[in-house]
């Protein structure tokens, strides 16, 4: 059994991961690391995703690293392109030989007279028990389960003669040139489906329970591709990326004060890409308000396109029962299918399925309260990176790592060893992410919660963060600085009662 110390121990070397490296070699120079990721593997999501035309929903000028600039064509980035990216910034800033590679975080433990983590890992390739420990623990898990994806009760399957595939394990050997498809869902994923298949399959149809806001946007920049004529890559970035970061939250925020105005721009776009005579209200009009879940993106229309050439439909309706040769429908309709991707959604598991324990004790999750979105209550020396949920992942986990690396160099200038986050004067909590998609609402009540004011709520809101996270005070009414041996106050601890024998 392996043994040895870092001062900060990094979990998962997926994009928030190699950032949060990336940060400490930037800003933390001193600072020893290790990275411990359970693949083998640099790239998490877009190393693990490898359906077709896998891609992101963000653009890369904020998807991207700040202190890296996006210089590939596209702005709305294929899979490929995006993991290369990844493993380049890994390379540049020499983060790949801290990686440890199949190496599964199970139980991390917090001593208060030590000021220090206790972590177990397990090998996946040798089952192998590893120990680690650090000063400072950062998890960079995301916030779903890498090996498996969520599938509803699909009734009839059982007499079903066709393939069925969910697209979080793709199969490397499919092959749907020239056979009837059914892509089961409506959100991101089915979204980035359809046309990628529509290409060379017979036929594809996304079968919807009920619409999603689909949003068609160019696939390249046209102020990157003008700035990057006249400028150098790292004086065009930075104002793209400002520029698209005002755009989204323009969008956000319009969507949250006047939702039939959003409601009706984007039906009226869908009507003009589809052709005349469309049932746009049934098809791609849904029942919430925009950003009450993510809005899809279509770079360049792809999906509308695919619809309006008869390569693609859009079949709103419920399942009835699976039969031999595809799916009937609750109308009575039957879709025929040699292959159906089930675009189902996602299973939330909150820190990788990390346990965590503070002197001894388990940290309750759900009971616990984010401190700035990224610590939480009772827990010493920790961080977790959750991106935002209305803008890209990577400007919440940038303003993460940036923050953590205050909180160290904090710690070495005031001769303090601990940094703990405390619980909100009052009781009242809300979900930690603010979404109603149903692979939220189905986990919603395992995750941390947020407190009703800051610095124990966050806002979605990236402008507001950088002024709070990276220029706002360290020392607040939300957090405690302490030495080794000095035990933090507990929140979301369960801790045993004494009145009840063992």
């Amino acid at each position: 059994m392996a043994s040895d110390h870092v001062d900060v121990l990094i979990i998962g070397a997926g994009l928030s991961g190699i950032g949060a490296a990336c940060h400490l070699r930037r800003d933390c120079p001193d600072k020893t690391y290790a990275v411990l990721e359970a693949r083998d593997a640099v790239g998490g999501t877009w190393d693990l995703f490898r359906y077709p035309g896998i891609r992101s929903d963000s653009d890369m000028f904020t998807l991207g690293y700040s202190f890296k600039p996006w210089t590939a064509p596209k702005a709305i980035a294929d899979g490929t392109t995006i993991r290369e990216y990844v493993r380049e910034t890994a390379r540049e800033y020499d983060v790949q030989r801290h990686i440890r590679f199949r190496h599964r975080v199970l139980r991390a433990d917090w001593d208060s007279a030590a000021a220090r983590w206790t972590v177990h890992a397990q090998r996946t390739d040798t089952a192998e028990t590893v120990v680690l420990t650090c000063s400072f623990l950062f998890a960079c898990t995301g916030y779903y389960r890498y090996d498996e994806g969520y599938t509803p009760a699909l009734p009839g399957l059982d007499a079903y003669a066709g393939q069925v595939v969910h697209p979080q394990h793709w199969p490397a050997d499919l092959d749907h040139a020239g056979r009837r498809v059914v892509v089961i869902g409506s959100g991101a994923t089915a979204v980035t489906l359809v046309p990628a298949m529509a290409e060379r399959a017979a036929h594809v149809t996304m079968l919807q329970r009920s619409p999603t806001y689909v949003m068609a946007l160019p696939s390249r920049d046209r102020l990157a591709d003008a700035l990057r004529r006249r400028l150098p890559a790292k004086a065009a970035y930075p104002v793209v990326r400002w520029k698209n970061v005002l755009l989204s939250t323009v969008n956000f925020q319009l969507s949250r004060r006047a939702p039939g105005l959003v409601k009706r721009v984007l039906r009226r776009a869908a009507r003009g890409r589809l052709p005349v005579g469309y049932d746009v209200d049934r098809h791609f009009s849904p029942r919430y308000d925009p950003w009450d879940q993510r809005l899809c993106v279509a770079p360049d229309g792809d999906l509308f396109t695919a619809v309006a050439q008869g390569r693609a439909s859009v079949v709103t309706d419920t399942i009835d029962t699976f039969t031999a040769q595809g799916v009937r429908l609750a109308s009575g309709d039957e879709l025929p299918a040699d292959i159906v991707v089930t675009a189902t959604g996602l299973n939330l598991l909150a820190l990788g399925g990390l346990t965590v324990r503070v002197d001894g004790v388990d940290v309750d999750l759900a009971s616990s309260v984010a401190y700035k979105g990224m610590m939480l209550s009772g827990v010493p020396n920790f961080a977790l990176t959750i991106g935002y949920t209305n803008a890209s992942w990577t400007l919440k986990a940038d303003l993460v790592a940036g923050y953590v690396c205050r909180l160290l160099r904090h710690l070495d200038r005031t001769g303090q060893q601990v940094v703990t986050p405390l619980p909100p004067p009052d009781a009242r909590r809300v979900p930690l992410i603010d979404l109603r998609s149903s692979y939220v609402l189905r986990a919603v009540d395992a995750l941390p919660k947020q407190g009703a004011a800051a610095p124990w709520r966050l806002h979605q809101n990236y402008a507001r963060d950088v002024l709070l996270m990276r220029h706002g005070r360290l020392t607040d009414e939300g957090v405690r600085f302490t030495r080794a041996g000095e035990v933090p106050t507990p929140a979301g601890v369960r801790r045993p009662d004494p009145s009840v024998c063992s």
